[in-house]
């Protein structure tokens, strides 16, 4: 798509002289701001749920592997959704793309509420799985596109968003889930129709002229991948997934809490998430560099899961590690997406795209298998499990080192 290539988009030089000279993260176009606040409450979504999984086991007379396929089947639908939404933003142009995702979330957000069984709800996690992707997807290369300050400082803001939606979501979510573990679905529902209104008020039509010109074909992301950089990128990402859906999907079954309890838990580990990735993590990159930050952040956060499978049973250690996880996870998910968004020479919405779509595999399949390691082992290996897997992403991305290092070249250029 013509707005949001490389090659056409304005320099970060030249969006900051049309912009009085202001290249700072907070100098931004109302576009910017418009996605960057409809982000915070599509990611409220994905925390919202976290402290009700519980209840919904209970309320539903559902196992823990099948209360995790609410993970599974959204990320299975987004993982594969990922790889048609260049296609359809290319036609429909960011904004509508972006509309049309905010509406399909709070159709199937309000059907889950309504919903009475765990398969039913199961399946319309998977539409909200579609909703998702293409607003994430479309959100993240639209932000970087906008932007006047540069790629790194857009993602970081893009960045932000996600913590600061995933921190609150948890609070919000404990509450409506205190009164019926229904409330966060119809509250996500609600949220959606507040972001449907500020995205259309705020953000400028998309050029139809522009967006026909450059139609994105489904096949972009498969071509994409032929960049071995983006391919090393997104395996290394659906390894990390597999700890990172480890910990939001099963944590919540061993902390022994009620759902205000948890809503505090993952409301800590959001505010870090969003804090690091904002803060710390430009901070790593300029001293360690990109790839080199990412693999202390991936082996710091593997060491956390297996002590969290090794004392399993002792509460305090494990509330204290998913909230410490939070600032890891932070770091490495600014510095995983700046180095895809630098890392093959393509339209940032297709990198995006590829990138997410192995990404979300890792994170479709983790859930599932975290619930079913617990039942047919205990509840400490599906966490070490988790971390032997973010270990592989350590080690797969050291070995495909010499693929991805022009990272942090491209990014010192900028």
């Amino acid at each position: 798509m013509t707005s949001l290539s490389k090659s056409n988009a304005p320099t970060p030089s030249n969006k900051a002289l049309a912009n009085g000279g202001k290249e700072g993260l907070l100098s931004q176009p109302k576009a910017v701001w418009a996605v960057f606040f409809a982000s915070i409450i599509a990611f409220m979504g994905i925390g919202l749920v976290d402290p009700i999984l519980p209840a919904i086991a209970k309320n539903l007379n559902a196992s823990h592997s099948e209360v995790t396929l609410l993970f599974t089947s959204y990320n299975a639908v987004m993982a594969v959704a990922m790889l048609i939404t260049g296609a359809i933003s290319s036609r429909l142009g960011i904004k509508w793309t972006l509309l049309t995702g905010i509406v399909i979330i709070a159709i199937f957000s309000a059907l889950g509420g309504l919903s009475n069984g765990i398969w039913t709800l199961v399946g319309l996690r998977g539409g909200w799985g579609l909703g998702n992707a293409l607003f994430v997807a479309t959100a993240l290369a639209a932000i970087v596109s906008l932007s006047n300050s540069g790629t790194a400082k857009a993602i970081i803001l893009y960045e932000a968003a996600v913590g600061l939606g995933i921190s609150v979501g948890p609070l919000v979510g404990g509450w409506l889930g205190a009164m019926s573990w229904r409330g966060p679905f119809l509250g996500v529902a609600t949220l959606m129709i507040v972001a449907f209104i500020g995205l259309s008020t705020l953000m400028p039509k998309t050029s139809t002229k522009n967006t026909v010109k450059s139609k994105t074909s489904i096949m972009d992301p498969f071509r994409a991948l032929k960049h071995r950089s983006l391919l090393v990128l997104g395996i290394a990402a659906a390894l990390y997934n597999f700890g990172f859906f480890t910990l939001l999907a099963y944590a919540p079954f061993v902390m022994g809490l009620d759902e205000h309890g948890l809503g505090f838990v993952f409301l800590g580990w959001g505010l870090l998430l969003a804090i690091t990735s904002v803060f710390m993590a430009p901070k790593l990159q300029q001293r360690f560099g990109t790839v080199k930050s990412m693999c202390i952040m991936l082996t710091l956060f593997a060491l956390l899961l297996l002590v969290m499978g090794i004392w399993t049973s002792t509460q305090w250690v494990i509330i204290a590690a998913v909230i410490l996880a939070g600032a890891l996870l932070g770091n490495n998910n600014t510095l995983i997406t700046t180095a895809v968004m630098n890392s093959a020479p393509v339209e940032r919405s297709t990198a995006s795209a590829a990138y997410s779509f192995l990404r979300f595999i890792g994170g479709a399949i983790a859930p599932f298998l975290a619930g079913k390691l617990s039942e047919w082992f205990n509840s400490s290996v599906p966490f070490i499990v988790g971390a032997g897997f973010v270990f592989l992403s350590v080690l797969f991305i050291w070995f495909n080192n010499k693929h991805i290092k022009h990272v942090d070249d491209v990014e010192s250029a900028h």
